[in-house]
């Protein structure tokens, strides 16, 4: 699992082995963090840390020993760097991936990708967002996201290595850092007493999904929903500045407002219908269920 000690993956970890698999977590701790793994490496079960990147001529050897049947891909435009600085990391591991799935042979890669990076400023009338919706990213990510899903088809098409591209809404949930989304955010301010900061009039919604949601996604992936991009999500939106409300209610001050980003949608939900009928998911937790979760 390529990116596993940060925030999904480290979840997705402790599900794999709680479920009897062997997993090996390959990740150069950029954003992610071997503290993210401490339930992990006490659990029973096979797990490996091997502390590199994917691009490393290392990661060969590890999958030609392992042979694994999945790989997950979850390391790709990490949080915390702009991503003019990881798009071209982001890129060279995942074709570290498709090759050394190739070389082996028999290897399904499943990847999560940004659904909002991916398909963009998408019309009100064209939402919630099914697959069939044209990508029109925006800025660096989702550049970089339209070329994630590209490349996976092309392998599949040329080389018969089988994918799932998971297009998330904002997964949130515990272990993800102030600067891995909104919610994160949003929580560390309130611990700290002091107004977030909101980017543009905070009436863009978003699709939030715990991260129980994502992991079980993730997991069906595995042996499911071959050669599709996949939506994953609430199907329910949310603005920001509600978000704030729902977490503190009146105990905290009011946002502060900054100059919408270049790169920001204005409205963004998800049709979850593909991931129902490919993949038997669905989502459990509502907004309000997660984030008393999120508080214990």
């Amino acid at each position: 699992m390529v990116g596993g000690a940060g925030f999904i993956g480290s979840h997705l970890t402790e599900r794999l082995l709680a479920e009897g698999h062997a997993v090996d977590v390959v990740d150069h701790l950029g954003s992610g963090s071997l503290a993210n793994l401490a339930e992990a490496r006490k659990m029973a079960g096979e797990l490996k840390i091997h502390t590199l990147d994917a691009s490393a001529a290392e990661f060969d050897t590890v999958m030609a020993m392992r042979a694994p049947d999945v790989v997950y891909h979850l390391g790709i435009l990490p949080p915390g760097l702009p991503a003019e600085q990881t798009a071209a990391v982001s890129l060279a591991s995942l074709l570290a991936v498709l090759e050394g799935a190739r070389r082996v042979g028999g290897v399904k890669v499943v990847a999560g990708l940004s659904a909002v990076a991916l398909y963009g400023d998408v019309p009100g009338k064209d939402q919630p967002i099914k697959e069939a919706q044209p990508w029109s990213p925006v800025g660096v990510r989702g550049a970089v996201a339209k070329a994630v899903a590209e490349l996976l088809g092309v392998y599949r098409e040329t080389h018969a290595v089988e994918f799932s591209a998971l297009a998330l809404g904002n997964v949130y949930g515990p272990r993800q850092r102030a600067d891995g989304g909104v919610v994160a955010a949003f929580r560390q301010a309130f611990r700290e007493g002091v107004a977030p900061m909101v980017h543009g009039d905070g009436r863009q919604t978003r699709d939030f999904l715990y991260i129980d949601d994502a992991v079980d996604a993730l997991v069906r992936a595995a042996s499911k929903g071959s050669g599709l991009v996949i939506n994953v999500g609430s199907g329910t939106g949310t603005t920001v500045r509600d978000l704030w409300d729902l977490m503190v209610g009146n105990a905290g001050p009011a946002p502060l407002s900054a100059p919408r980003r270049s790169d920001d949608v204005h409205r963004f939900v998800l049709a979850p219908t593909r991931a129902r009928i490919q993949l038997g998911w669905a989502p459990w937790t509502d907004l309000s269920s997660g984030l008393r979760e999120l508080s214990r």
